[in-house]
């Protein structure tokens, strides 16, 4: 009888052919991704079985056309399509070059509609399926940053967000992870549930909140669940608990339980910490996962991924998970509207994560980060484009220093500039402003501007627009008085390359024992006197570590 059913269920691979995958990671051309429709929310159907690798998917899109168009456009690639309904009625449409065009008379202003998809197939990316570091099976997502179109149809693009509603059919000795709340206790799938006719389990996931396509994940395999606590200074408006607070927990392969905990025992204490600094933490729970992903970890919102590899083979990754707790807040819930101003999200997980050890382990550790990233930057040929580089096609490309220890030192130049008491002002100002929304520069640009009364123009033009960092080197000149105080002349040359700015930065220079004045340098050469006794012993700029330079004596 399971032959019999495997039969029946695999009959749509047999008469529907998978067309070739297109390729991941590529820039959308210019306007391919417009606002004609806004995607309210995505309900997913997905069937799993234990030794397939195919998957058998149904997905219902709500949205919302934002004017009368004849035309839709969904990505989606690799895999066969069964149907396609629009409101219940079936839908002319085609599918190449991984994207399904559905034409309709239905597309009218503000009237929302449902498009039903039924597909199925071996996913070619996003969806990772196989043996996991132990040999076990296991089902990970893994779409960042375009690769959600893989395993569902979706408008595959940062710019708009939706909810996701996930129902998984998969084997009944795996536990299934997702975003959002689990809305009801697992309990067999019924005998009609898509995908392999074996003994199965039924889990419902549900968001409360939108979030990125990149970000809709589920996880699926034989995996120990560990209630680490409940954070309790989250006051989120998603939370399901009275008191605001949140769960956190963690995910794992049995065999790597112990392992794992190292890494993840101050997870509370890091929900905590952000909630405090810059607002309520966004979601509806706290999973840490170990999975499948190609990356060290995903921020997936509400379910983080983490390295397999890593945590089998025992490695204290602390400092990632600070970091992918801090995307919860910036890149999951306030989320660059275009890829290429990726630092909105990287940069600041990277600075966040940063100031969790600033304020656990003290001052010297968080100076100690940053040289390290700085030294890091020094040493990237991508210091020579600008942070915000739109002649990058390549996605992943934008996983360099630029986007992230660059990003992470804007901030910090930010904070020395602005103060720390107006720095996380305007920081959870500009977090309650877009919460779940989407963000480009300058709309973090303003936000800093409007709670600091300065204009920062100059400031993100310099750091952010334009390639490169100062490069200095000092020229000085002791001048004796025969009657007193004698003077230093110092002189700061700004020694870059041609095509970098001449950049314009606040700072000290000092000498002896913390002996400063303030300056503003904003020439390519500029001199400043300080009047002393005797001639210093030494000279020195920026002894707090505020600004990211190369000094060359």
């Amino acid at each position: 009888m399971k032959f019999f059913y495997n039969i029946v269920l695999f009959i749509p691979f047999l008469f529907s052919q998978e067309p070739d995958p297109i390729k991941s990671g590529i820039a959308p051309y210019q306007n391919e991704y417009t606002d004609e429709y806004d995607v309210l929310s995505y309900d997913l159907e997905i069937g799993l079985g234990e030794e397939s690798n195919e998957i058998v998917g149904k997905a219902i899109i709500t949205l919302i056309p934002k004017k009368d168009i004849d035309q839709i456009m969904l990505d989606f690639t690799g895999l066969s399509i069964q149907n396609i309904l629009i409101n219940s009625y079936n839908a002319n449409y085609s599918y190449k070059n991984g994207k399904i065009s559905i034409n309709s008379k239905e597309f009218k202003v503000n009237k929302a509609l449902s498009i039903s998809i039924e597909y199925s197939g071996k996913p070619d990316d996003g969806l990772i399926i196989g043996k996991n570091v132990h040999g076990n099976r296991s089902v990970f997502a893994d779409n960042w940053p375009n690769r959600a179109r893989f395993w569902f149809p979706s408008k595959d693009h940062p710019s708009d967000k939706a909810m996701v509603n996930f129902t998984i059919h998969a084997p009944s000795k795996w536990n299934v992870i997702a975003n959002g709340v689990l809305v009801e206790k697992p309990k067999i799938a019924n005998k009609n549930a898509i995908g392999p006719k074996e003994i199965r389990r039924t889990w419902k996931w549900k968001s409360s909140v939108p979030i990125p396509t990149y970000n809709m994940v589920i996880g699926a395999a034989e995996l120990d669940i560990t209630t680490l606590g409940i954070a309790n200074f989250t006051y989120s408006a998603s939370s399901l608990r009275s008191d605001g607070s949140i769960e956190v927990s963690n995910w794992t392969f049995p065999e790597d339980t112990e392992k794992s905990k190292p890494s993840f025992k101050r997870s509370i204490e890091m929900v905590n910490f952000f909630a405090t600094k810059i607002g309520p933490y966004p979601y509806e729970k706290l999973a840490n996962v170990q999975s499948s992903t190609r990356f060290g970890g995903m921020e997936n919102a509400s379910a983080i991924f983490y390295s397999q590899e890593a945590i089998a083979k025992g490695r204290n990754i602390e400092s990632t998970v600070s970091h992918e707790i801090a995307h919860q807040w910036f890149g999951d819930s306030v989320t660059e509207k275009d890829w290429h101003h990726l630092w909105l999200s990287e940069g600041f997980a990277t600075y966040f994560g940063a100031l969790f050890f600033e304020q656990s382990e003290g001052r010297d550790n968080f100076i100690q980060i940053m040289k390290k990233s700085r030294k890091r930057i020094f040493q990237s040929k991508a210091t020579d484009r600008p942070i915000v580089d739109y002649e990058i096609k390549d996605l992943y490309k934008l996983l360099n220093s630029n986007n992230y220890p660059k990003g992470a030192w804007v901030l910090h130049m930010l904070r020395g500039l602005l103060g720390d008491e107006i720095f996380f002002y305007g920081i959870s100002k500009y977090y309650s402003k877009y919460k779940n929304k989407t963000v480009l520069t300058d709309d973090f640009m303003r936000t800093m501007e409007e709670a600091s009364g300065k204009n920062l123009q100059y400031f993100f033009d310099q750091w952010i627009f334009s390639p490169g960092y100062p490069i200095i080197e000092f020229d000085q000149n002791w001048i004796p008085k025969n009657n007193g105080n004698g003077k230093m002349i110092i002189t700061i040359n700004q020694t870059q390359k041609k095509k970098w700015p001449t950049f314009i930065f606040e700072s000290k220079i000092c000498w002896d024992n913390n002996k400063c004045i303030p300056v503003k340098v904003d020439q390519k050469t500029q001199s400043f006197e300080i009047t002393t006794l005797i001639e210093p012993d030494s000279i020195y700029i920026d002894p707090e570590n505020w600004i990211l330079m190369d000094i060359q004596n």
